[in-house]
């Protein structure tokens, strides 16, 4: 889903934040409301060390960078070489470009050498299954799930993630059900949840999902409504994004 209305693009190329911009031409998935929704919503309080796995644009990793202090380092692991290129630049001209790195590898690699762990990883993963093609190979391997399964994902976070860590990811809803299954088929454990629809009373179509290795007494779980009305952001959606969009 294309960003919302309320961050204006300042360039053609990109979209202009408060405190930092995102060029996406070079890359298949452009900047969006579902990476806007993970980086203003993983908890970062305790993090020292954040993974953003399949970065793209690098987006969630700016909003990481910038919700975080200067102490705290967020790498970033990209497999599309021209995507990889574009989250350096953008990481470059950002306020934050000495604790950003970008990985131009496949996370399954990446996980087989990495040093030390994370306190926080997120994705914004690849989620349909491959049934009808996309129109280009980038696009194709951005979002759909042939280059890197969930069990996949799963796995590699399972490998980098500190012990007392929490793994996030945003999703469609239907599928996010399947993923978290599936993390507790792994043994995960849900630490916070909340389940998104675009106004009251619409289907729910999205999934922000917090996983701990730990199991928490009471996990977390809520509903968000985008907005109230078309083309009018709720108050906790605002509240979400008023260190990010222009004119909120």
């Amino acid at each position: 889903m294309t960003a919302a209305r309320s961050t204006k693009s300042l360039r053609g190329d990109g979209f202009t934040f408060k405190q930092f911009f995102v060029a996406h031409d070079r890359c298949a998935m452009k900047v969006g409301t579902d990476g806007v929704l993970l980086g203003a919503w993983a908890p970062v309080a305790n993090a020292g060390r954040i993974l953003d796995i399949g970065t793209g644009t690098g987006l969630v990793a700016l909003m990481l960078a910038q919700r975080t202090a200067d102490r705290v380092v967020v790498d970033a692991v990209e497999l599309e070489s021209a995507a990889a290129e574009q989250a350096r630049e953008n990481f470059s001209e950002s306020p934050w470009q000495r604790r950003l790195s970008v990985f131009p590898e496949d996370i399954n690699h990446f996980a087989g050498h990495a040093s030390g762990h994370y306190d926080l990883i997120v994705s914004n993963p690849p989620y349909f299954a491959s049934a009808v093609a996309c129109r280009d190979e980038a696009r194709n391997a951005a979002r759909y799930t042939e280059t890197l399964t969930h069990d996949a994902l799963l796995d590699c976070a399972g490998r980098l993630l500190a012990t007392t860590g929490i793994f996030c990811v945003v999703l469609p809803y239907d599928i996010g059900l399947g993923f978290e299954q599936a993390a507790q088929q792994q043994q995960w454990f849900t630490r916070a949840r909340v389940d998104i629809r675009d106004r009251p009373g619409k289907p729910l179509n999205r999934m922000l999902l917090a996983l701990a290795r730990q199991p928490y007494a009471q996990p977390d779980y809520q509903e968000l409504a985008l907005r109230e009305q078309m083309n009018v952001y709720s108050q906790p959606f605002r509240q979400l994004i008023a260190d990010f969009y222009l004119n909120y």
